[in-house]
């Protein structure tokens, strides 16, 4: 900070006249703050202080580069940028573990897209897959009027929910975890979007409903208003499973940062989303949300498409993807039917979370996240 390739302008006469150690003595007298703000004075604003004529000056110098901003970093604490503190992340049942996205073909041919995505599971538990994450609205065509159509009743048994009923069997009978992407649920007067998530012994372990719902009008590229049949989830969904703790979002959830920033904050490794973006947003946003909500929050994301059909009413974009904890895409694919299987690592996450710690940097002073869910049980 002390070099120029050339003279500051319109230096005061008296400046011109001090030798090399007096200008550094000037600088050494600034009060450690100064230097804190966004934009250091140039040399004819320095205050004038007192000119020693020794050649070795007794003041104590430390050099701009050596400066230990000590008050600053006193005056806020990171952990209370979270409301409540985050939890610490928990440690894993496994480090490592291989991941399955099963991008489906989907039909209007409900029997046949539930035949089709048992088949896709049964190939991915054979690659060796112990998470397995399917599509948004896999067993139906994604398109408001046949939300009522195909929509099931989770809570009424097999028969009402033949979906569900495969999923849980084929967790159970592959020994693997499923984030069972989404199907139109049905619970009283109420649709919902909704993702089921079972354990190797094929039992619910938790039901996330779309919070945000899929409401756009770009006019000339698309218009879609889920609101109009759906209705909206109402909780956050992280679960504990047998491949560590997982956030789950449905399709236009992650545009929402705040959702990702709560379940960070709860200890989630992994953020799985089922979504089907459309040809108009999926090549801007798709994988740029993706990863940034990995880089943000230092976790793992997957993502899970259906396959595209551009004779279909909505056309989805596709490219199913797994992005790592410091953004990098690990795993993706174009738009067809495919079943992408890669590795997670969750040693990586500590190890970023060393690099870059942004845990430790947060503002309480400028922001906080309050996770209103969290701080009302506590109550």
């Amino acid at each position: 900070m002390l070099c120029h390739t050339s003279p500051p302008p319109k230096l005061q006469p008296h400046l011109h006249n001090r030798c090399h150690n007096e200008m550094r003595i000037s600088l050494s007298l600034l009060r450690p703050t100064a230097l804190l703000t966004s934009s250091i004075q140039p040399f004819p604003r320095i205050t004038k202080t007192k000119t020693f004529t020794t050649p070795n000056p007794s003041p104590v110098r430390l050099p701009l580069h050596r400066l230990r901003f000590t008050t600053m970093a006193s005056a806020y604490k990171p952990e209370a940028a979270r409301v409540p503190p985050a939890v610490e992340l928990p440690t894993p049942p496994v480090t490592k573990f291989m991941i399955a996205l099963c991008q489906l073909s989907v039909t209007s041919d409900k029997p046949r897209n539930i035949r089709h995505a048992r088949k896709a599971i049964e190939e991915a538990a054979r690659k060796g897959a112990q998470l397995i994450v399917l599509p948004e609205v896999w067993n139906s065509p994604y398109l408001s009027d046949s939300f009522p159509v195909y929509a099931e009743d989770i809570e009424a048994g097999v028969d009402a929910a033949p979906s569900f009923s495969m999923l849980s069997e084929a967790a159970k009978q592959l020994k693997v975890t499923i984030v069972g992407g989404s199907i139109p649920e049905r619970c009283g007067d109420h649709l919902y979007n909704t993702c089921c998530v079972f354990g190797t012994d094929g039992q619910l372990m938790g039901k996330h409903r779309k919070i945000h719902l899929f409401d756009i009008d770009i006019p000339g590229k698309i218009t879609f208003m889920e609101s109009k049949t759906l209705t909206g989830g109402q909780t956050p969904t992280i679960v504990d499973t047998e491949v560590g703790r997982i956030g789950i979002g449905i399709c236009y959830d992650i545009r929402f940062q705040e959702l990702a920033m709560l379940y960070a904050a709860r200890g989630a490794h992994l953020l799985c989303y089922p979504g089907a973006f459309n040809m108009t947003t999926g090549p801007l946003h798709w994988e740029l949300l993706q990863r940034a909500r990995a880089a943000d929050n230092q976790l793992y994301v997957a993502t899970c498409s259906p396959a595209r059909d551009t004779s279909a009413g909505y056309i989805a974009w596709g490219h199913s993807t797994v992005v790592g904890p410091f953004g990098e895409v690990l795993a993706t694919t174009e738009h067809e039917e495919t079943i992408i299987v890669t590795e997670i690592d969750y040693s990586l996450l500590e190890q970023r979370r060393t690099h870059l710690p942004l845990g430790k940097q947060r503002r309480d002073d400028l922001y906080q996240l309050v996770d209103v869910q969290r701080l009302s049980s506590q109550k």
